[in-house]
């Protein structure tokens, strides 16, 4: 079995020591989605939440989770980040927000937390302005998509049953308040 990077020569946790990698483009893709009942997605789409506007909310809480990763994940390198994009869509069956956040810079260790991070954050803030109308709500599927950069270089979410990709790739209608 291959040694943790994240263990020392005792076993112990430690932060990587990532000073002698090269530095380069980096960027990660990370998708997840909020499920709720149908007639909470249409007060969503119709702009008639009561809490006001939630997917602004959403994506200023997924920005602002991408940036303060470093601080949130014990062993996570604080990163300057170059560019966070969050899309939101909605799915009719399940009825279901999708969240899909981008997160890009220039450094020595890639930015799959800060995506990851901005889509957990960026549900449970859509979780919070809506759970007044639909305890139903939940978070569900987040995981890492896609990656690039650094010694690893690209990497993809192997494929899965068409099935499976209908219910996790953020389909059917795009918010006209998509945020980006």
């Amino acid at each position: 079995m291959k040694r943790l990077s994240h263990l020392d020569a005792r076993g112990r946790v430690r932060m990587v020591d990532v000073s002698p990698k090269e530095v380069t483009a980096r960027e990660a893709m990370a998708r997840g989605r909020v499920r709720m009942r149908p007639a909470t997605l249409r007060l969503l789409r119709d702009e008639r939440a009561p809490k006001g506007d939630v997917l602004t909310t959403a994506h200023l809480a997924g920005v602002l989770a991408a940036k303060r990763t470093g601080e949130l994940i014990p062993l996570a390198h604080p990163l300057l980040l170059e560019g966070v994009d969050i899309q939101f869509g909605f799915e009719g069956r399940p009825a279901a927000v999708t969240i899909e956040a981008r997160v890009r810079t220039r450094g020595r260790t890639g930015v799959e937390m800060e995506a990851l991070t901005a889509v957990a954050i960026a549900g449970l803030a859509l979780i919070d302005m809506l759970k007044a109308v639909d305890r139903t709500l939940e978070l569900t599927d987040v995981a890492l998509w896609e990656k690039r950069g650094g010694r690893s270089g690209e990497w993809s979410r192997p494929s899965e049953t068409a099935a499976a990709k209908r219910r996790r790739v953020p389909t059917g209608e795009t918010s006209s308040r998509t945020i980006r």
